[in-house]
């Protein structure tokens, strides 16, 4: 199949975007797959498909699977600035704020005059239920007017669980940004144990849809330093989510403000967040496009 693609990225976090207002492309999961692949593909974090309205009160359906895996995704804030930037650049739509149906929701996505986009990421979510996120034998611990969960890290998650006094232990806030996050407090993000807690934490049996596993380190209150290690697809260098989640639990353990600058290895993002559990939370960070192309996507199934 031969297709048309351009290539983006947002603060590091690398996309391919395909466009199916035209009809749909039909790509499979492995297909998906290859286009993600750095090495026999084109190679990307995620793949983004714009697709036409499917209602009357939206312009865009915005749909995300996974480079890693070819699997669909609820969200991902750093695509969504590249979605309203790549609609616009393709002459798609003229506004400067389009509405675009997400998995989860509907997401409001602005550009700016200085080329920032500003995506209105919806109310955070903390019904553990709806993360979801299984509280079986865990218990948690007050902290500012919020709480954190003791999460026992084994690579036998099953022995862990039973044997919570010789496991390590991390302490972690939960909740959802249309995806599930869990965000613990570091003292040096750029000496957290990532590589070694993330996968252990992405999978943990407490979360059944797994999690992004968020190492955050507060600077002030007004600036953090942020690593993610997403699901599905290991750390990257910037995950949008993932910054909205981080200072949405900061600011709910008492720690951050309501507007932080999260430094990623990627770039820096502006999160802002009012703290009611209706208020949405808003993102601003740069959205750019890389090269445009065309390739031959081999038949797979």
């Amino acid at each position: 199949m031969h297709i048309r693609f351009t290539k983006m990225q947002g603060a590091g976090n690398d996309f391919v975007v395909l466009d199916e207002t035209r009809g749909p492309l039909g790509l499979t999961p492995a297909q998906y797959r290859w286009l993600g692949d750095r090495h026999f593909g084109i190679g990307a974090d995620q793949i983004l498909t714009v697709r036409p309205a499917s209602t009357p009160d939206v312009d865009f359906e915005y749909v995300i699977h996974n480079g890693a895996d070819g699997g669909e995704v609820q969200h991902c804030g750093n695509g969504a600035r590249c979605f309203v930037r790549y609609v616009r650049q393709h002459g798609l739509t003229y506004k400067s704020t389009v509405r675009v149906k997400v998995k989860n929701g509907i997401l409001a996505l602005t550009e700016g005059a200085d080329g920032r986009v500003t995506v209105d990421m919806g109310a955070p979510v903390f019904d553990l239920a709806r993360v979801p996120f299984n509280t079986d034998g865990l218990s948690p611990l007050p902290e500012g007017a919020w709480q954190v969960w003791p999460l026992p890290l084994e690579e036998n998650q099953a022995f862990a669980l039973v044997n919570t006094a010789q496991a390590a232990m991390v302490n972690v806030a939960v909740l959802s940004m249309g995806n599930p996050h869990a965000v613990q407090i570091v003292d040096d993000a750029e000496r957290a144990p990532v590589a070694q807690q993330g996968p252990l934490i992405e999978s943990h049996p407490a979360f059944p849809e797994r999690v992004n596993a968020g190492f955050m380190q507060i600077v002030n209150r007004g600036q953090i330093r942020l690593r993610v290690y997403e699901r599905a697809a290991g750390e990257t260098l910037a995950c949008g989510t993932g910054a909205c989640a981080a200072v949405v639990a900061g600011i709910r353990l008492g720690l951050l403000d309501a507007r932080v600058d999260v430094h990623t290895h990627g770039g820096v993002l502006t999160i802002e967040w009012a703290g009611g559990n209706a208020d949405p939370v808003r993102m601003t960070g740069p959205a750019v496009t890389v090269f445009e192309g065309e390739t031959e996507v081999p038949d797979l199934k």
